[in-house]
């Protein structure tokens, strides 16, 4: 991998869109292994699948990467998922980590974000619930 490789990635990440996931297989190795927190699974086919459902389910979904840390064939990109979804503005902060094959493709992608804290909580009902268990978890940490 090189920065080149990276760069064009970040850059295709930036005006990610219905219309643009058909240059999905310009970065991203036919078979590569995708773990989020909702899914894991092998194939870039599936991760378009994974894509296109994003877009139809959220509205006006945008990736903002905010850092980029790399060594070697491997890099950790910071970000940010903003999108509106029911009228409502949100945003989920995350990190990916990327492995990169010998021609520069992403053979490995891993994506690190806390459900629980970027959407669960933020629900009316059950976030009321994971919040109240949350503080309970925390104060019997503080007292043991």
């Amino acid at each position: 991998m090189n920065r080149h490789d990276l760069d064009a990635l970040v850059a295709w990440y930036a005006r990610l869109s219905p219309e643009t996931l058909d240059q999905m297989s310009r970065f991203y190795a036919e078979t590569v292994r995708f773990r989020d927190p909702f899914h894991a699974f092998r194939g870039r086919d599936q991760l378009q699948r994974i894509y296109r459902s994003m877009f139809g389910s959220l509205q006006e979904p945008r990736f903002h990467i905010l850092r980029r840390l790399v060594d070697g064939d491997e890099a950790v990109l910071i970000w940010d998922l903003r999108f509106r979804f029911r009228g409502r503005d949100w945003c989920i902060h995350g990190s990916s980590h990327l492995r990169f094959d010998a021609h520069g493709r992403v053979d490995y992608h891993r994506d690190y974000w806390d459900a629980s804290a970027e959407l669960y909580e933020k629900l009316p009902v059950l976030g009321a619930v994971l919040r109240l268990i949350r503080r309970r978890i925390a104060a019997a940490g503080e007292r043991g």
